[in-house]
């Protein structure tokens, strides 16, 4: 995971400063070169996964590659049309390929965030004031990691099919920031670790797991994915609340809830690569596959939640 971060940063970052230190000295070259990198600016902030460095780091890069852009179109001495070396015109082509690459997933990001038809599962946000950013969500992989469940021809994902909408969300400062530091082991270090979780609609409590330990980061609890949980039954669906810390979970099988009561706090136990809330809906799965229902799509606080959507919680909600 921290290499794929520092490769998520610097890759972009490098290019940018290809063009701002040694730009195509060609009119399509640089053309080339300047849509390759902005078409991959744009895809990476709708698609990747943007812990570290913050969310704002694609949108930063892309007001300085406009500022070279600019300045490039600003310049009136004349200039060839064309590359003039093989090595020139290679350059120009990867460029291309990388833009027409680039399009392709933003292609896909846009069908991530297509809602199918059908049911909804409309709940209340399911965690107090605060800044979040939802690291998974959406319809699709691009988007969300939890969607290659949909593929029940692989026998590993039928147990888990209600999670493919699932929606992870992490809590971060006004900075973008989601911990002190960049992947530190300790889970407390992470700004959603202790966070109120609190029930997104009114229902019974079906299940309610805890005493599982919170994993130190990257370890994962394989035997129990789900980690400490609760599932609410709301009327006709499932909703799953995962990934609590140890001895948080307030509630009890049987008990009925409000919409808003306090459920437990965030954790890091279970199959969770560092301290997020993992909420998902879904139809009744069978008492042997609990999250095997058909999965339903959120509308959480009103909207679709994406990946890297911020959401800003008041204290007046």
């Amino acid at each position: 995971m921290l290499t794929l971060y520092l490769l998520q940063a610097l890759v972009p970052l490098g290019l940018v400063l290809w063009i701002a230190v040694a730009p195509a000295r060609s009119i399509v070259g640089f053309w080339a070169q300047a849509s390759g990198v902005a078409l991959g600016l744009m895809a990476l902030g709708l698609t990747g996964l943007w812990l570290f460095p913050p969310w704002w780091t694609p949108h930063a890069l892309g007001v300085v590659l406009i500022a070279l852009m600019a300045a490039r179109v600003l310049r009136r001495h004349r200039e060839a049309m064309w590359p003039r070396s093989l090595a020139g015109r290679a350059v120009a082509a990867c460029f291309a390929a990388l833009a027409v690459f680039a399009a392709d997933r933003i292609r896909l990001a846009a069908q991530a965030m297509r809602i199918p038809s059908g049911e909804v599962a409309a709940l209340s946000w399911p965690l107090g004031p605060g800044r979040y950013l939802v690291a998974n969500g959406g319809a699709t992989l691009a988007l969300n990691a939890h969607a290659d469940a949909l593929d029940q021809s692989v026998a590993a994902h039928r147990p888990w099919r209600g999670t493919a909408w699932g929606v992870d969300i992490v809590a971060i400062d006004g900075w973008g920031l989601r911990a002190d530091g960049l992947l530190p082991r300790d889970p407390a270090r992470y700004r959603i670790f202790g966070a109120p979780v609190l029930a997104p609609c009114a229902g019974a409590v079906i299940v309610a797991v805890d005493g599982l330990p919170d994993m130190a980061i990257p370890e994962v609890d394989a035997d129990h994915l789900a980690g400490n949980h609760v599932i609410l039954r709301c009327g006709d669906l499932d909703v799953v609340l995962a990934h609590f810390s140890r001895g948080s979970v307030m509630v009890r099988k049987g008990d009925r809830l409000e919409a808003g009561a306090r459920i437990a706090e965030v954790g890091n136990s279970g199959a969770s690569s560092e301290p997020h809330l993992h909420i998902h809906a879904q139809t009744r799965g069978a008492a042997d596959m609990p999250f095997g229902g058909a999965p339903v799509p959120l509308r959480l606080a009103g909207r679709i939640p994406l990946r890297n959507e911020r959401v800003l919680v008041s204290s007046g909600r």
